[in-house]
């Protein structure tokens, strides 16, 4: 969900302190010249201030479901994280090494003591729990990036990426996933016709909920980024990770041209015998029959571990997947 914490101007400075070497040896001096050593630390404004980390760091925990994938991807050793939260395809979830935090519901706060962390990248589910952290660990550096209230959306993902790249010397991998998150969006708003309306729902326990554009879980900040013309807009909307509720018949009588769907089951509930596919949900409900997004197979789903991986790689493969509909139709 969305941060509640206050702006921050974001600055990244890379600060590289080194020590100089000892004088050579002379007749005057007699001792060897000591061997050079650097220290690096980076400058990062966070949410809550400003944040110095020495780099790299030595034990890392991750609570932000947000970063797991980056952080997998470019192999950064993790001492502890919440690893119960984690789907399976995050390569984390099998490392048998990391200590288990557990999910947001029961942590396992005190367990972070045990691994001296002196970076704690924070957030998300976890934000709650900042002041208990800090308690727990003084010593540590705790980085929160949530994407910021009032702040564009794909740019909070960025910036995430981008403080990421620069305290794990990933810099040009950070570029990348940055630039691929910008491909992605230009492909859907080169794409779309404003014309056509948008619905966002989210599935959960066969049930449908409303994603509200603008303040709507994951898919609600969309409509701004990409220019969605809603078909049905609600004062009321909030980020409720259920959605609002909504009936099949407000949805019907909206006529969308295009459904986006998160599949919220499918992250946390795929094993279970009740599970029903947001595909199949819709396909099968008589009240949607004649809408025109269900007519013209106008849907897409977010991917199946979105709910617990909302981070800037599973945006870049939805906005590719919608993009690769709305080319199809032209």
């Amino acid at each position: 969900m969305l941060s509640r914490k206050p702006l921050a101007t974001v600055s990244i400075t890379l600060l590289t302190v080194l020590s100089l070497a000892a004088c050579g040896s002379s007749a005057d001096s007699p001792e060897a010249p000591e061997s050079s050593q650097s220290t690096a630390s980076v400058t990062i404004v966070d949410n809550n201030g400003t944040q110095t980390i020495l780099t790299p760091p030595t034990s890392v925990v991750a609570l932000d479901n947000r970063t797991f994938e980056t952080l997998s991807e470019w192999d950064v050793p993790l001492s502890a994280a919440a690893v119960s939260l984690m789907p399976n395809t995050i390569s984390y979830k099998s490392d048998g090494s990391i200590v288990d935090i557990g999910n947001h519901r029961e942590p396992d706060l005190e367990a972070i003591v045990a691994v001296e962390p002196d970076l704690i990248i924070n957030g998300q589910r976890f934000t709650q729990f900042h002041d208990q952290i800090a308690a727990l660990v003084p010593e540590a550096t705790i980085l929160e990036l949530d994407p910021r209230d009032g702040q564009p959306f794909d740019a909070e993902l960025k910036r995430q990426t981008t403080a990421l790249g620069e305290i794990f010397g990933k810099q040009a991998e950070a570029e990348k996933l940055n630039s691929n998150l910008d491909a992605a969006i230009a492909r859907v708003k080169a794409a779309y016709n404003p014309d056509d309306t948008v619905m966002a729902l989210n599935t959960s326990g066969g049930e449908l909920g409303y994603i509200a554009p603008g303040v709507g879980r994951t898919i609600g900040p969309l409509f701004d980024i990409l220019g969605l013309t809603p078909a049905l807009d609600i004062a009321t909307g909030t980020d409720d990770h259920q959605g609002d509720d909504i009936s099949v018949e407000a949805v019907a009588q909206s006529n969308p041209s295009w459904i986006l769907v998160m599949d919220r089951d499918a992250a946390i509930a795929q094993s279970d015998p009740g599970y029903q596919p947001a595909a199949d949900l819709l396909a099968n409900s008589e009240a949607l029959a004649n809408v025109t997004a269900v007519q013209d197979g106008q849907i897409v789903i977010m991917p199946a571990d979105t709910y617990t991986n909302e981070g800037i790689q599973t945006y870049t493969e939805f906005l590719n997947s919608f993009a690769d509909a709305l080319e199809a139709k032209k």
